[in-house]
């Protein structure tokens, strides 16, 4: 386990994100020194034994500028039109970098649904796997050209993280052109001050920074929190760095005092427990009493019919639902039972659930093995 930075000498397997803001501009389109570097590095790390999927951004920047729509806001079919654009370009910069070092690299173009399905879900994991297994350098980012707003991750910061889940990694490297997180904003205060560690995530930690981007990149350092904490959760420690010298990746792996380490706490989420938490899309809403909710977050149960009060949406057997006391968000789950069937048992019994439905699969409505608390959010 990674507790100190000369430990990041033992990652085994690591996702590196490469921002817009290091690939492309609004002049060259792509920054093919840059991508030299980090394909040098990426394989002296394979003469090493190390295992190293890239998340790529610069698809739609590549794109943009190549037909000549820098400096203008555009539409979704003109971004996904410029992704379609960019991508074969960005693949091809990066074919070519890695081929001077005789390795091989593979596209994998991700939509949330790929993450959302169980099967999917490894499927993208053995696919990795089997990529990893044949030294080829998976390379992936999300599928622009199809990804609609409910299916898009949101930036490519929160797909580095899920991948990271995906893969099973031990390290996320999220690589921007600032070095790391500052108790300001380093590009409005000169006196702002680097934060080299964060030993466990802690409330106030977004209200560092403001979350602007530029105008190739769709997150700033607010979406790298974000993801860092969904890659904390599943045990994966999330260091970022600034890639703009091409020096502070190999440093960082060297165990040297270079952008911010975040490390992960003792709580730490399975990886089944995370896919339900951070990826799953809720199907519909379970509302609780005030005994359902003790019995949830003191005593470790499962959701019983008897404390339901009342729910939203449709949903199937095995959806995922979130469920809610009072108002306040407590958990998200896999239900036992459709949302007609749950609609009928609210507030009774388990003991009358074969009476009323005519069978009996659980005699619950989440058990308490598919069911994540949440906690605190921010």
């Amino acid at each position: 386990m990674i507790q100190q930075r000369k430990d990041l000498a033992k990652a085994r397997r690591m996702v590196i994100k490469i921002g817009s803001s290091l690939l492309a501009d609004a002049n060259s389109g792509v920054q093919l020194a840059r991508m030299r570097c980090i394909a040098d590095c990426v394989a002296d790390l394979h003469q090493h034994g190390k295992q190293v999927c890239l998340v790529s951004s610069g698809s739609v920047a590549l794109g943009r500028v190549h037909l000549g729509w820098s400096g203008r806001a555009l539409t979704v079919h003109e971004k996904q039109a410029a992704a379609a654009v960019g991508q074969p370009l960005l693949m091809r910069a990066w074919g070519d970098a890695f081929a001077v070092h005789g390795l091989t690299v593979a596209q994998m173009l991700l939509t949330k649904d790929d993450l959302r399905h169980r099967r999917r879900y490894l499927n993208v994991s053995n696919t990795s796997s089997t990529l990893f297994g044949e030294g080829v350098v998976p390379i992936v980012n999300e599928n622009d050209t199809v990804a609609a707003d409910e299916i898009k991750f949101g930036d490519n910061d929160a797909l580095a993280a899920l991948a990271a889940l995906v893969i099973d990694a031990d390290l996320l490297v999220l690589m921007t052109d600032v070095d790391g997180l500052h108790d300001a904003n380093p590009r409005h205060d000169p006196q702002a001050k680097r934060l080299a560690e964060v030993r466990e995530w802690r409330p106030g930690l977004l209200d560092l920074v403001d979350g602007q981007g530029d105008d190739f990149a769709t997150g700033g350092m607010e979406s790298k929190l974000k993801a860092a904490r969904v890659a904390l959760r599943s045990g994966v420690v999330t260091a970022m760095i600034c890639g703009a010298d091409g020096e502070s990746l190999t440093r960082l792996l060297a165990g040297g005092d270079v952008g911010t380490l975040l490390y992960c706490s003792d709580d730490r989420q399975s990886h089944r427990r995370h896919w339900i938490a951070e990826v799953l899309e809720a199907a519909g809403t379970v509302n609780i009493d005030a005994g359902a909710a003790r019995a949830l977050s003191h005593r470790g149960g499962s959701l019983l019919p008897v404390g339901v009060v009342s729910i939203k949406g449709v949903f199937d057997k095995g959806d995922c639902v979130e469920v809610y006391a009072d108002g306040v968000l407590l958990g998200r789950g896999l239900v036992n039972y459709t949302n007609e069937e749950v609609r009928q048992l609210i507030g009774v019994g388990s003991e009358r659930i074969e009476e009323l439905l005519g069978y009996v699969d659980y005699t619950s409505v989440i058990h308490r093995d598919n069911l994540v608390l949440l906690g605190e959010r921010k």
